[in-house]
């Protein structure tokens, strides 16, 4: 769809799911929530938490990943339990995958906003896109509270360069 022939409302809908994504208006941008970290914290797990933030990113890349997918018109597969979506070492390999999770999670977000505005969002496949990123939004969003949470806990927070700490 070209942005002319976009009615207003459906460019609403995609206003609304571009921020949802990305966390403006509501918390620090998304993207910068795994910014400055390196391997060796990122794979850190304190006491009685049961992830590292590498495994959250990891959780976080796969339900992306797969809502991309379904966007694109494929089945993905669903794990048959909850921990096939998560990562089962706490710590990436080394710093260059570290790095590459990272730019992943943050490349699956700007796929997510492009298929936010593309189409019609209200358009069905069992459910509409609309509400297939208003889910991975709002999962996001639980997950990257926890990642801030933990962050706080290893004195990694505010983010290097500032933003949102209240």
């Amino acid at each position: 769809m070209s942005p002319k022939s976009v009615k207003p409302s459906q460019r609403l809908l995609q206003q609304v799911a571009g921020r949802a994504l990305s966390g403006k208006g509501a918390h620090v941008a998304a993207s910068r929530v795994f910014s400055g970290l390196d391997a060796r914290t990122a794979g850190e797990r304190p006491p009685r938490l049961p992830h590292s933030l590498f495994q959250l990113l990891g959780h976080i890349v796969f339900w992306q990943d797969w809502v991309v997918q379904w966007c694109a018109g494929e089945k993905p597969r669903v794990p048959r339990h909850a921990s096939g979506s998560w990562p089962s070492e706490a710590a990436p390999a080394s710093e260059a995958d570290w790095t590459s999770w990272v730019q992943r999670f943050q490349s699956g977000l700007k796929e997510l906003d492009r298929r936010a505005r593309e189409g019609d969002l209200l358009a069905k496949n069992g459910k509409s896109r609309l509400e297939m990123l208003q889910v991975i939004a709002s999962h996001n969003s639980y997950h990257l509270g926890q990642a801030v949470v933990l962050r706080q806990l290893l004195g990694k927070w505010p983010l290097p360069g500032g933003g949102l700490t209240w």
